[in-house]
């Protein structure tokens, strides 16, 4: 019986050995082709020979016949991804708080409109959104790729269900020792929520970092890419240079890996509330 089990064990073991070598293998391959030379890239599965000439030829601005803000388009992701996640966050935090733990005639029916528009599919307000965009006056700036996404409705429901259990009784003695609203959630309902912000921060953040089809829509200039819009126009005039569309391919994975290593605890602490 005892020997059933161990065998039973090591299949599944190495049944998610295999399973995981198939999901890390493809971004392993993105890396190892960041660093091959030239004319070994996509030449092998492991090159022989490694170099940071694509790395040098992106900090490099590129083709010299057709230079391109690399870096500028990777601190352009920067900014507006964390402008919005962090936009996203407090107007979510603030509108789950109202719902969760304030008493208000239609409570309900915003909390139903709410779900609802979670299943909505976003792009039909594509066009709308755009054109509210360009009247206002933003295209092409930082503040028509950040102001549109400063609301998301998946933050609202998740941080509206960590707050209901919450007990009442800690936001009854905020309020005797005379806190406000604001201050019982900043000083007392966010400290207790660190789990479940953590996977909100790291969920809005890898989608922002990751949009693609707005950014294209809503700017023009250069200099205001980002590096997924930058990355999406290598296959027209740089589609002969493979090895720095590996590299670039790296740089825009590399924050989400870093901000997923330092969470990690925080991540597999809120997960565990949302799977209950």
């Amino acid at each position: 019986m005892v020997g059933s089990n161990r065998k039973g064990m090591l299949l599944r073991y190495i049944v998610a050995s295999v399973l995981l070598c198939i999901m890390v293998f493809p971004y392993l391959y993105m890396v190892m082709s960041s660093f091959a030379v030239w004319d070994q890239v996509d030449q092998s599965l492991v090159p022989t020979k490694l170099t940071l000439r694509s790395y040098e030829w992106l900090f490099g601005g590129g083709d010299v016949s057709v230079p391109r803000p690399w870096i500028r388009a990777f601190f352009n992701s920067v900014i507006v991804s964390a402008g919005s996640t962090a936009l996203m966050m407090v107007t979510g935090a603030v509108v789950a708080y109202a719902l969760a733990k304030m008493n208000f005639k239609g409570r309900k029916t915003v909390d139903n409109i709410i779900l609802f528009q979670m299943f909505f599919p976003a792009i039909i307000l594509l066009v709308p959104s755009f054109l509210i965009i360009q009247n206002a006056g933003l295209y092409d700036t930082y503040w028509a790729m950040i102001i549109p996404k400063a609301m998301s409705l998946w933050a609202v429901f998740m941080y509206t269900n960590f707050f209901r259990a919450i007990p009442d009784t800690f936001l009854e003695a905020a309020k005797l020792d005379g806190a406000g609203h604001l201050q019982i959630l900043w000083k007392v309902v966010l400290p207790m929520s660190k789990s479940i912000t953590t996977v909100v921060f790291l969920f809005l953040f890898m989608e922002r970092w990751s949009e693609l089809l707005w950014d294209m829509l809503v700017i023009k200039s250069d200099n205001m890419l980002t590096l997924n819009v930058l990355l999406s126009q290598m296959f027209g005039p740089y589609g002969g240079y493979p090895g720095p569309m590996y590299a670039a391919s790296v740089l825009l994975t590399l924050p989400i890996i870093i901000l997923f290593l330092f969470f990690t605890k925080k991540f597999q602490e809120g997960m565990q509330f949302t799977l209950k």
